[in-house]
């Protein structure tokens, strides 16, 4: 029974990997369209989110199976736990990188107005966050992801930043409103999936150091009514 459920715990971290790999090429590529002249990876990277989809069920399948018949404690339930959590968090940074893909495709005759912003700025540290999420997931790293923390409140930063940029170039030049617009909508795009990343590296400590720092801040000095 124990080495059944050993080798079923050892596939489930081999398909988290492969979503991961998969997703993390994704984020690669849309913010690769962004940055080039020309769109060209959006066919790409639109149909591997039916790969991650799949990943997805499996996963969730593969959980289910690993709870109902094993009844894990201690390390091995706390994995598999977080492992639920983290395969939502990579299926949505899919989802995002796709919603990212579409936007840029939209205003590929604009790209002039994307350098004339701070949005390469902030999707290289996004995709820092993202790739580093990933590897601290990978090899365990709770050191690494720490780290992914105070890069969020950058990405943050840069969001309001830009809207403020975008807003003051429609207002001098109407004409661009929709491509503005656009932008709007993927830099918010870029501020979620740094989020993502904020929430998997949550999900990694409480993996390695079995401490709970989702909502910290907001939850500081707070206590549930009775």
């Amino acid at each position: 029974m124990e080495r059944h459920f050993e080798k079923e715990l050892e596939e489930l971290k081999t398909t988290i990997n492969k979503m991961a790999s998969i997703v993390d090429d994704q984020v690669e590529n849309s913010f690769k369209d962004m940055e080039d002249s020309g769109v060209r990876l959006f066919k790409e990277i639109k149909q591997r989110d039916r790969e991650v989809d799949a990943y997805d069920n499996l996963i969730m399948a593969q959980c289910e199976n690993l709870l109902a018949l094993y009844q894990p404690v201690a390390t091995d339930l706390r994995f598999i736990l977080t492992a639920i959590k983290i395969d939502s968090q990579l299926e949505r940074c899919g989802d995002i990188a796709v919603n990212i893909a579409q936007r840029v495709k939209k205003t590929e005759n604009f790209r002039d107005i994307i350098v004339q912003t701070d949005l390469p700025d902030m999707a290289k540290i996004t995709r820092e966050m993202v790739k580093d999420a990933i590897t601290s997931f990978i090899n365990c790293d709770s050191e690494l992801a720490k780290t992914i923390w105070k890069k969020d409140d950058i990405v943050d930063d840069y969001n309001k930043k830009i809207f403020k940029q975008l807003v003051e170039k429609i207002q001098s030049n109407p004409e661009i409103t929709e491509a503005c617009a656009h932008l709007i909508v993927l830099s918010r795009q870029i501020e979620r999936l740094a989020d993502h990343a904020t929430n998997i590296s949550e999900d990694v400590i409480f993996l390695v150091e079995a401490e709970i720092i989702a909502h910290q801040k907001k939850l500081s000095g707070y206590q549930l009514p009775e």
